[in-house]
């Protein structure tokens, strides 16, 4: 499908569904880059000030932050969905995709919820129009169960839209023209299409009967509960729709998925300029401060999940802060940083100890420019749909699902132009 014609479809869905697509917000100014970087299940309490955290902690201070700022639910696949998507589609689940089922009934069709519990199968490829999930204050459905974790501040609810589109931010920016890339460190080298999690060479589908001799014991056999999950596509959301998975448009496609590494990676297109005008930037999981259970010390989960700095493990968030300065400085060195209306974002997904009743979903979101105000420490109520509107209101594009809740405002004092600061003759 050519990009004028893929481009039409989407602006006929988009004007035909007014309670799911509405105007262009407004409130920042037009923005040519934007490089997200999405972190991992810690809240704003654990990273706030945490002395194993120290270049996030001083980035923020000389950037702007935001001190009231909620994930909207759990699990993360649910989050990392509202962000691209202004919707959770009816998944409240980390569970894999249905890859390219086009017998299967997606969510927002039948209008039951993808949950943990009780439990349900892979997710079919997000499509159409139909109704999402209600957000609701305290959720059981997650993988923690009784007395659930609490959504945004434990008070807040959402209502199910019935209008919800099976869109995101890439097919918006596909259809104005824009470019956008996912990059997901440890990307196997054989792409994204159908690896569910890898350590960057295997992956769930590996055989690995077929390609080493048993070790002897007790290191071997070797099966996939030998691989350490790096890359997991519970945090590559865009792999989720099905026009991606089908990619009818090499721009709109599985193909802009990419590791951090190599010809197409991150680090390359930094360098030669080539960065697309969205960047979703994911580390791995042992560099984005999510944890593994079976790679060394370093990468091992917290051992306490109170919801404060104590019992964290200090190797994994200094690890997840490190990763952080390494990308962030990438980007201010790269050529393009110095040219347009450019903007770096750092998120982290959800309070994953988020659990009732004393800790509520608020996580550390820090906004970095290249032409406007710094210094900035904002109070005002923002969340995951709040990012989206305001990338939307950036790039000039139509609010998207909740996105255009009336509740829902966009992060316009982060963003804001500064005197002397703006970089004049953007790219769009």
């Amino acid at each position: 499908m050519s990009k004028i014609v893929s481009g039409l479809c989407l602006a006929m869905a988009l004007s035909a569904n007014p309670a799911s697509a509405g105007q262009v917000p407004t409130g920042v100014p037009p923005l040519d880059h934007v490089f997200l970087i999405v972190m991992e299940n810690h809240g704003y309490d654990e990273i706030f000030n945490n002395p194993n955290a120290p270049y996030v902690n001083a980035f923020a201070a000389h950037a702007n932050f935001a001190t009231n700022y909620f994930a909207v639910a759990h699990p993360s696949l649910t989050n990392y969905l509202e962000i691209v998507g202004g919707s959770n589609f009816g998944v409240l689940t980390d569970n894999a995709p249905d890859w390219h089922n086009s017998a299967c009934s997606t969510n927002l069709a039948t209008g039951v919820a993808q949950t943990d519990n009780p439990v349900t199968g892979p997710v079919c490829p997000i499509a159409g129009q139909g109704k999402d999930a209600p957000t609701v204050a305290i959720d059981t459905t997650n993988e923690a169960g009784p007395p659930g974790l609490n959504n945004i501040d434990g008070q807040r609810s959402i209502p199910a839209n019935p209008n919800t589109l099976g869109q995101t931010i890439a097919d918006q920016l596909v259809a104005k023209g824009l470019s956008w890339k996912s990059y997901q460190e440890s990307l196997p080298l054989v792409g994204a299409d159908r690896v569910n999690y890898s350590d960057g060479v295997f992956t769930d589908s590996t055989d690995f009967t077929q390609i080493l001799p048993p070790l002897p014991a007790p290191a071997g056999p070797l099966t996939q509960a030998s691989i350490v999950q790096l890359y997991a596509v519970k945090h590559n959301p865009f792999a989720y729709f099905k026009s991606v998975q089908e990619g009818q448009d090499q721009d709109l496609s599985l193909a802009r998925t990419v590791g951090f590494d190599g010809p197409q990676g991150l680090y390359v297109d930094l360098g030669s300029g080539a960065a697309p005008n969205f960047s979703f930037i994911v580390p791995n999981q042992c560099n984005d401060q999510h944890g593994r259970g079976n790679d060394t010390a370093v990468c091992a989960y917290d051992p306490n999940d109170n919801g404060t700095q104590t019992g964290l493990n200090p190797a994994l968030l200094r690890r997840g802060d490190a990763t952080v300065k390494k990308i962030v400085e990438s980007i201010h060195n790269a050529p393009l940083w110095k040219h347009g209306r450019n903007a770096i974002v750092v998120v982290w997904d959800e309070n994953d100890y988020a659990v009732v009743p004393n800790i509520v979903n608020k996580v550390f979101l820090i906004v970095d420019t290249n032409y406007g105000v710094s210094h900035v420490e904002s109070g005002r109520f923002y969340t995951h749909f709040s990012l989206l509107k305001t990338l939307e209101a950036g790039f000039r594009l139509p609010c998207l699902n909740h996105a255009c809740d009336a509740s829902v405002d966009v992060i316009s004092d982060l963003f804001a132009p500064g005197s002397g600061h703006d970089h004049d003759g953007g790219d769009h």
